[in-house]
Formats: structure tokens, sequence, C-alpha cells
């Protein structure tokens, strides 16, 4: 089966991403992860400054996914060019991820890093539910997402732009288009949704910072609404992330009408085992239907005209 694809100008021998923050800013653990069978890396989020993030407890397992307070921790933009060359110095695929508090931020961001090493393409990280002044408050507005797509793609030449929409709203498709009209190559639907959890005994919040974003099995229905409601709504591919922990999972995306999936918590649960399940999965799939690619597949679930 021919598993491969193209996004916006980003071609991947499978589907199947590494979605962002997962594997921290490990060149080895990347090259792990490529081998387990993901078309690419999503790498951790980085800004222009180091932040430590939140103090723990900042991740708390609940029965139906994972809570997470992280705080986007990272070392800053110097030492990961460095992880981001020795990813490449492995032959990963690499999507570089940045996010900042201004429009500014980000454009310098990105234009330093395509600076210093040739990642595949650019995701944006417009979503982050846990930091004030990036993230979710910058994603939920418009106007500030066409502005910072249009200054990365400035900044980026012809690398891929992605922006990485929050769920966290009540209209996405809007997000979604702002990103397009500013020149967006693609979208990823969704970041984590808002949520907590409370320790009875102590009768305060688990997590640290109190609030923070649910990852796994619980948030793909939602994620797959999403992705169902961009591809009606826009003309630029969908990236689905949220929940896949299996080929059903990833199939269910496809047929809303992503184009690709990125794994995320499910390396947690099930190792980096998940990607070649996945992928195995999807060819058993493929050939049962008659098919020969992937592409066929994505939109199919819109055939019903719902």
């Amino acid at each position: 089966m021919d598993l491969s694809i193209e996004i916006g100008g980003l071609k991947l021998e499978t589907p199947l991403m590494a979605a962002s923050g997962v594997i921290g800013v490990s060149a080895m653990l990347a090259r792990r992860v490529f081998a387990s069978g993901a078309g690419c890396v999503v790498a951790k989020s980085v800004g222009l400054k180091a932040r430590e993030g939140y103090p723990g407890p900042n991740v708390v397992k609940v029965p139906c996914g994972l809570i997470n307070a992280m705080g986007l921790p990272n070392p800053g933009i110097q030492e990961m060019v460095k992880e981001l060359k020795a990813m490449k110095g492995f032959g990963v695929p690499v999507i570089a991820s940045i996010y900042g508090f201004s429009v500014d931020e980000y454009g310098e961001a990105a234009e330093l890093i395509a600076g210093e090493v040739d990642v595949e393409g650019f995701e944006l990280n417009l979503s982050c539910p846990t930091v004030h002044g990036t993230g979710f408050e910058i994603g939920t507005d418009p106007l500030k997402v066409r502005e910072i797509v249009k200054a990365v793609k400035e900044a980026v030449g012809d690398k891929p732009v992605i922006a990485k929409l929050t769920p966290n709203v009540t209209d996405i498709v809007s997000i979604g288009k702002a990103a397009e009209e500013a020149g967006a190559d693609g979208v990823t639907a969704i970041n984590t949704v808002r949520a907590m959890a409370i320790d009875v005994y102590l009768e305060r919040p688990i997590l640290n910072p109190g609030i923070g974003g649910l990852s796994g099995p619980a948030v793909k229905p939602i994620a797959l609404r999403a992705v169902y409601e961009l591809y009606r709504g826009l003309r630029i591919p969908v990236i689905g992330c949220g929940g896949v922990t299996s080929w059903r999972d990833a199939v269910e995306f496809f047929l809303a009408g992503a184009s690709a999936v990125q794994i995320g918590t499910a390396i947690l649960y099930r190792d980096l085992k998940v990607f070649r399940e996945v992928k195995d999965g999807l060819s058993r799939y493929l050939r049962d239907k008659g098919l020969a690619e992937i592409k066929p597949l994505v939109g199919r679930a819109h055939r019903a005209g719902i």
C-alpha cells in the first residue's frame, strides 16, 4: 500500500506524525519515532526565550486521558536549533513548532530557525490552554491568527506553515479561515481541551496551575467533529490530532477529512509501537477496501451530504 501523502508541499512517507510536546527535545528519541513508522516529528514548541514551565504537579492521569499544565517548558531557540540539526542529521523529517507572545515574536522565532535548519515546515502553536499571553488567548482571535500566519509566511519563504487550532472556541472554522486567508498551508485540529482534576482529600486542584489541557481518548470525538467542520469549510489540508490510539481512530479522521493524523498521548500509554500498529492497520484496511493509497479515503464521510 502507498501510505505517502503531500500536505501543502510537505511530502511524507506515511500520514502519521508525532505530535508536538510528547517526545520533548530529544533528537535520539525523534530518531526512534521515525524508525517506528512516523512520517515526521513535530518538535516541541519553542519560543525566543527559554522557559522552565510550571512546577509540579503538572501532569495528572485521569480515566479518560491525561491533563497537563506543563507551561511550555523549552530550552530556547539556540538550544532547540542544535536538536533540530541533530534530528535532520539522523534523516528525520521534522516540523518546527513555535509560539510567541506577540506577532513579532512568532515571526522572529520562525526566521531564526529557518536561517539555521532546513526543517520540513513550521507548526504554529496558537492553542496552548495554560500559558497567559500566548496559545489559545491568541488563537481565539481571527485577526491575530491572520497576522501571525502572515508574519511567519513572510519569514520562512516557501516552507509549509501549519496553524494548530484551539478547540476552546465556539466556531473553529472561522479561526481556520483566518489562517487560510493569511496563507497557511494547512491546519492542525486540535490542541488540548481546557480541563482540571481535584484531589478530594486535599480539597484543591491537583495541578499546580489549577487548570490544564486534556488529551487522549476523551477528546477524539471533539477533534473528529472539528476536522469534519474544517474540511467542509476550508480549501487547505487538515491534520487530525486528538485521541488517536489505533488504526480505526486514524481511519475515522481520514474519513472526516484529515489528510494526516498526529499521535501524542498514545505514545505515553503504548510506547512507540503505536506507530507501527497504526501503520500496519491502515495498510490492511486499504487492502480490504481495494484501495492503493490514502487519498481516496479523505473526506469520504461527507458523501452523505450531512
